[in-house]
């Protein structure tokens, strides 16, 4: 039996708290969404862009320690704790893995947990038309819970949630509707998601040193015409000194005499211009009057497509 990844089920972003008893509240975790498929011989885990990441997780890849299914898909979020809460940087310390030693190291350095919120598939048969309120007694059933993979719990008071994981400066929750069937590659009402902590992919464009360290980066996202527009600048977040070393000879190559934005940077006048090809993901408060965005924070350089770090992505 071969079972081919598939793109999973999204949220909508929430503007107010949905009402009625059919829905739910979870925690929205910063981590790393990942799918597992296991046929009953293999096991394989894939994240939403239908990146292969089974190697970078062996904790994970016993099936039987975990799960009573002889098959499944299984839907959740990879996490790791920094400055004990889910931080997407630690996790990145896992993801970004490739070689077999590193990984090993990796496994020591960087615990991971596997928070488990849906099924799609199980013995033999999927489960996805099923309600969510059904698909969860069936989690309920197969699942061993151990310490590195747990059932997301439901919440019932989503606004004393959305208070609890303000004051802890977590990344939000999510809304579902417990009548929801699971969409392969969908995005609809039926799940949403309403963020404290805003994210997204934008794209460097150029850079200030301090000395000869780069030690901010002026960041961008395309309109909808393809125009790259300036967001915004960030030198604070979870950059080491050895990453903002490696980023400056990195950047050597993508040094240009042209300002790629269409509009005027904060920092034109120290910057240093790049041809658009890296990709970080920043955390930040809110977007200003002006289209940039208050108090961003770097969490990762990413492999990310460039032509997808957009206006539309950021508000999704």
């Amino acid at each position: 039996m071969t079972i081919n990844p598939i793109i999973p089920f999204e949220p909508v972003v929430a503007k107010e708290f949905p009402h009625g008893e059919k829905w739910i509240a979870q925690i929205k975790w910063d981590g790393v969404r990942m799918l597992s498929y296991f046929d009953g011989t293999q096991i394989k885990l894939v994240n939403r862009r239908l990146n292969n990441r089974t190697l970078q997780y062996p904790e994970l890849l016993n099936p039987a320690r975990y799960c009573k299914a002889s098959s499944f898909i299984l839907d959740g979020e990879i996490i790791a704790i920094g400055d004990g809460k889910p931080s997407f940087h630690e996790v990145m310390k896992r993801d970004s893995l490739r070689s077999a030693m590193s990984i090993e190291r990796g496994v020591k350095q960087t615990q991971v947990s596997y928070m488990i919120f849906d099924v799609l598939f199980c013995n033999g048969s999927w489960v996805l038309d099923r309600p969510l309120e059904e698909r969860q007694q069936i989690l309920e059933q197969m699942i061993i819970p151990q310490n590195d993979v747990q059932l997301v719990p439901n919440f019932t008071d989503a606004e004393a949630l959305y208070s609890l994981m303000k004051s802890h400066q977590m990344e939000g929750i999510v809304y579902k509707d417990l009548k929801s069937t699971y969409l392969i590659d969908g995005k609809d009402k039926r799940w949403q998601k309403r963020k404290i902590l805003h994210d997204l992919f934008a794209v460097v464009g150029g850079v200030t040193h301090r000395g000869k360290i780069v030690n901010s980066l002026l960041l961008g996202l395309y309109d909808e015409k393809g125009r790259f527009v300036y967001i915004g600048h960030a030198g604070t977040g979870k950059m080491s000194n050895q990453a903002w070393r490696s980023l400056t000879a990195q950047i050597q190559p993508l040094i240009t005499s042209t300002k790629p934005f269409i509009n005027e940077p904060e920092r034109s006048k120290d910057a240093v211009w790049l041809e658009a090809q890296i990709v970080v993901k920043v955390q930040f408060l809110e977007w200003t009057a002006g289209g940039t965005m208050r108090q961003p924070s770097i969490q990762a350089i990413m492999e990310f497509p460039v032509n997808q770090c957009t206006f539309s992505q950021a508000r999704s």
